[in-house]
């Protein structure tokens, strides 16, 4: 694997590491970073509106999601199939993303059409039309979608398990929402929401391609100024988490899924990048994870095991994800938390924390090799609140953690005594049965 990421390393790394972000002034409260690059004729924008479904109100779930899914459903003068139609006719590719803090939009198209992109996109943020025929289309899609997710025991897991884990906090609702909350938003809620939340306050922006500082700016600002210049109040900080929990959805599944947490650490804090590594070691997925190891390889319990390590604005949590027969629901979950239980207590090897590093600073890279991958990844370190210069900065930082360092994050955050547990299958599948297993 060091072979083949030392390869990797040296194909991308003169395009990656010449990337230099610099912040642009476009006169508002917007955060601009711009990466100009001229290896292709294409701009990739990113854009992070503080318009998450943590501002979603109660009993209206959902409303910052179905705002987003309207971003291209018709503005200004355009209706719905012009506004498409217009996209089309430039190649230009819009989507977004709505997550619990942001709605992150992506815009991608070639260097000549680029005004016509900004254009379009400053009409859909300024003026949303909410034609109420678009509405009823696209509620019913969403409500479709939330459905379908009712019969997937991984989704219906997770759900469960963010309930339990956020309890009352606005973060333990799904970001889709409900179909109850879904089914009571009008037209007026969603142009109230994007009135208050598709704002220049707060919001962050990613530009890399094939353009420059001078033509950029003006198509930054003709898209900015016309909104508000208002910051929505951050999500109240969440101060107290569910663990430890084991809660159970009922589904008749051949194949039961396993949904566990425990509270992780915010991306401020001088742990943060020692608890990654730390949970990149017991939780990556790969053969090299411990969960994998022990699970997979050694008992064949699952195909696939992982643990992510997230952090929203107010909140940071690790969250880990396995699907199993039904028969091997407690021998699985005593594993997990046997597994946890020693990587608490001692911590990773040299030779672990070793290969983490390789492996981290190797792919990082990777992530940089085109417009798009700059936008997207800069943007997400515009969001975590880190300074412009820490692209250049991070695999140093890496590089720089002890054993010691990241032993102290994997005590601090791998207790099972606090764990979150939600199985989605059939009744009594996660009761456990004997005492739990050791790795």
């Amino acid at each position: 694997m060091r072979a083949v990421l030392a390869f990797l390393f040296a194909i991308v790394s003169a395009p990656a590491w010449a990337a230099a972000p610099v912040s642009l002034d476009i006169g508002n409260k917007v955060q601009v970073w711009f990466q100009e690059n001229h290896t292709v004729p294409m701009v990739a924008v990113t854009v992070a509106l503080p318009a998450g479904s943590a501002y979603d109100p109660l009993h209206k779930e959902g409303l910052a999601s179905f705002a987003a899914a309207m971003l291209d459903e018709g503005a200004g003068t355009l209706r719905s199939d012009a506004y498409h139609q217009a996209l089309a006719n430039k190649a230009i590719m819009l989507s977004v993303a709505p997550d619990r803090d942001y709605l992150v939009i992506s815009l991608y198209t070639l260097k000549d059409n680029l005004k016509d992109a900004m254009n379009l996109l400053a009409l859909a943020l300024a003026k949303p039309r909410m034609d109420p025929d678009a509405v009823t289309r696209v509620r019913g899609q969403i409500v479709q979608s939330l459905l379908q997710n009712g019969e997937d025991p991984e989704t219906q897991a997770s759900n469960r398990f963010f309930q339990l884990f956020f309890g009352a906090h606005p973060y333990a609702h799904p970001t889709d929402g409900t179909i109850e909350g879904v089914s009571a938003i009008t037209p007026r809620d969603l142009k109230l929401f994007t009135g208050t939340h598709w704002v220049k306050g707060g919001a962050k922006v990613t530009v890399a391609g094939d353009v420059d500082a001078k033509t950029l700016a003006p198509l930054l600002k003709s898209v900015f100024d016309p909104l508000a210049d208002h910051e929505p109040p951050l999500p109240s900080l969440v101060k107290k988490f569910g663990g430890p929990a084991m809660a159970s959805v009922a589904m008749a599944v051949p194949q039961s899924v396993i949904v566990f947490g425990l509270a992780g650490i915010r991306r401020a804090d001088p742990d943060y990048l020692a608890g990654y590594v730390a949970n990149h070691i017991v939780g990556n997925g790969d053969f090299s994870a411990r969960l994998t190891n022990e699970v997979r390889e050694k008992r064949g319990l699952t195909y696939s095991i992982s643990t992510s390590f997230g952090d929203f604005r107010e909140a940071g949590y690790i969250v880990g994800d396995v699907a199993t027969k039904n028969g091997s629901v407690a021998e699985t979950i005593g594993l997990i938390r046997s597994v946890l239980a020693d990587y608490a207590a001692n911590g990773p090897t040299a030779a672990e924390l070793s290969d983490a590093k390789t492996y981290l600073t190797g792919s990082f890279p990777l992530a940089f090799a085109s417009n798009v991958g700059i936008a997207t990844q800069l943007n997400a370190f515009q969001r975590d609140g880190l300074p412009i210069g820490y692209v250049a900065r991070r695999n140093s930082l890496v590089e720089a953690l002890t054993l010691d360092d990241v032993k102290r994050a994997a005590k601090r955050l791998f207790d099972p005594s606090h764990i979150v547990v939600v199985v989605a299958g059939p009744p009594n599948s996660g009761k456990p049965r004997g005492k739990p297993a050791r790795s």
